[in-house]
């Protein structure tokens, strides 16, 4: 089991496994030394995938604010050119004696991977003779999940009891059919195993605030997107055009997908520009949830708060059954664990608030998940741009044809959740690596990063 207020992490862009992990990572790291007087600077290797488009993603900027003791979930992304222009000046961490200097101690290994994930990282503590005085390797292992060397417990339920334990999507179908709870109250109740339902109700409104909040400053924002490809933000002109076609008497009926695309590029374009999301499950599909949860309470009727609560608790069931069952990380799976990830956890928050039995919910993931299914993440120039930004947008579409799909169904489907999900495991396991998030492969080098 997996909390929804793990799954569901506010933080910055522009990618959850390379910019929150790293972060979290690093600030780890610092509160461990922080009391040592044997140590005066420290040094940091990546690995695999971070090394590989880790300038791109961030990861090198990620590290240095860590080390300085910033929160993903708190920091201004305002301050962020600040903070690293003064680290690179003083290489000061803000604790006395302590340096970090990202120009000397911060390497990028191209040649090694470690065994355990392609998102390794090595932090290192050094006295002032260069010896290593202490030593940790952790991993970013997607979503903002980072694990160590010799601990592989994630956060969420794991060590507590809860009344509805489910280790797989039969498991869960199974719940709901002897309980005769949905898939929303069966999280829920799990979740009060760490919190009241006024502390669960008031986080998840925290959660849906952030992701609308996301979407309304990408509608507001213009102009060129950071990283050196040029790419100029969308969604400002889009949303005109839309908000400009309702004074038409002709306006096309598929005009509702370009609303959902339009939600969907907002919260991407934000990402891209390091801004303030929140990780659905990850910040390179951070748009997908979102934009199905706007287009839910701005088109769909009876649209109350409490249905906003029910989709994100079924989207985080699904999702912490995607996570634990196979990966969320596009640098183990590829892209299809990341936005078919998030399409199959916005298609069941959306069939379960439309009405949705629990196994018309189960089969709207498993349609959206399948039709991901061998998508790579291939980033031009390392970046979170192209294509992700677009894929949000088709992957959030996805989603609402599949819940349309199984509602339209008894829930009865040849192919199951279990079925599926073990499927995109596979297939990421299979997968080239450079398909997997390096920028080695695929439309990383057919397109001109210029």
């Amino acid at each position: 089991m997996i909390s929804a207020f793990d799954l569901f992490k506010i933080g910055i862009g522009p990618s959850s496994s390379h910019t929150i992990g790293p972060m979290v990572a690093a600030r780890r790291f610092r509160a461990r030394i922080a009391s040592r007087t044997d140590v005066v600077r420290v040094s940091v290797e990546l690995f695999g995938s971070l090394a590989w488009t880790g300038r791109g993603h961030a990861t090198d900027t990620a590290i240095g604010l860590g080390l300085r003791g910033h929160d993903p979930a708190t920091i201004d992304p305002d301050r962020i050119v600040d903070e690293v222009r003064a680290l690179a000046e003083t290489a000061e961490t803000g604790l006395p004696g302590i340096a970090f200097d990202p120009a000397r101690d911060l390497a990028f290994n191209f040649t090694d991977v470690l065994p355990r994930h392609t998102n390794g990282m090595r932090f290192r503590a050094l006295d002032g003779a260069g010896t290593v005085r202490d030593e940790v390797v952790c991993y970013s292992v997607g979503g903002g999940f980072v694990e160590t060397d010799g601990n592989r417990a994630e956060a969420g339920l794991d060590a507590i009891a809860v009344p509805y334990p489910f280790a797989s999507g039969a498991d869960l179908l199974a719940i709901c059919a002897a309980s005769g709870l949905t898939i929303a109250q069966v999280q829920r109740a799990n979740e009060r195993a760490l919190r009241p339902d006024a502390e669960i109700d008031a986080g998840l409104d925290a959660i849906r605030d952030a992701m609308l909040a996301c979407i309304a400053r990408g509608l507001r924002m213009d102009g060129v997107l950071p990283g050196g490809l040029a790419v100029r933000r969308r969604a400002r002109r889009l949303h005109a055009t839309l908000e400009a076609s309702k004074l038409s008497n002709s306006r096309p009926p598929h005009e509702v997908m370009d609303w959902i695309s339009l939600f969907a590029l907002a919260v991407n374009e934000e990402n891209a520009a390091g801004g303030r999301v929140v990780t659905a499950p990850t910040n390179g599909a951070a748009g997908i949830v979102p934009a199905v949860l706007r287009y839910a309470a701005e088109f769909c009727p009876g649209w109350d708060e409490a249905r906003g609560r029910d989709y994100l608790l079924t989207a985080a069931a699904i999702g912490g059954l995607i996570k634990s069952r196979a990966s969320i990380s596009g640098a183990e799976v590829g892209c299809q664990g990341e936005v078919g990830s998030a399409a199959a956890m916005a298609a069941a928050g959306l069939a379960s608030v439309l009405g949705g039995c629990p196994r018309q919910v189960a089969n709207a993931a498993e349609i959206a998940m399948e039709h991901h299914l061998g998508m790579t993440c291939d980033p031009v120039g390392g970046l979170v741009q192209i294509p992700c930004i677009e894929r949000n947008a088709f992957g959030a579409n996805k989603a609402v044809a599949a819940a349309s799909l199984a509602l339209h169904g008894d829930g009865v489907h040849c192919v199951s959740l279990d079925q599926v999900i073990e499927t995109m495991r596979q297939t990421g396991h299979d997968m080239q690596a450079k398909y997997k998030e390096t920028s080695l492969g695929g439309l990383a080098v057919n397109v001109a990063a210029c």
